[in-house]
């Protein structure tokens, strides 16, 4: 496994943005830009999965990465549910939004992943480096 020195490096907070600005752009395009709370929710949900990323990065000890990293995959999970309330609501082109609520399965799967990997490391975190 690779050392990371940003949030920014890291791949799991990569694809999430890049699945962020896809959210986004679903909202633009469809019907779900008119209903202002659906479209406050999905997008904060979205934008929430990258920000527990990086929150939990920086504090720089593993238990509290893994605490941010299981909210940010619960966010993941809160987004497709989302998204196939999108395709129920008629908002989203229900292909496309399926391809979407795939990528954040993926997602949801090496963010698990990178939980196991830390949970499994000797490596406590930056912060306990001194001690």
């Amino acid at each position: 496994m690779a050392t990371y020195s940003s949030f920014d490096q890291l791949p799991i907070w990569i694809e999430a943005r890049r699945l962020c600005k896809n959210v986004n752009e679903f909202i633009i395009k469809g019907d779900g830009n008119k209903d202002f709370r659906f479209r406050d929710q999905i997008k904060a949900s979205a934008g929430s999965i990258t920000d527990n990323i990086a929150e939990g990065f920086e504090r720089s000890g593993n238990n509290e990465f893994i605490q941010h990293l299981s909210i940010a995959k619960g966010e993941s999970g809160e987004c497709r549910s989302q998204l196939y309330r999108g395709i129920d609501f008629g908002y989203f082109i229900e292909e496309e939004t399926l391809l979407l609520i795939k990528e954040y399965n993926v997602l949801a799967g090496s963010i698990a992943s990178f939980m196991d990997y830390l949970r499994q490391s000797p490596y406590r975190g930056h912060k306990f480096k001194n001690r």
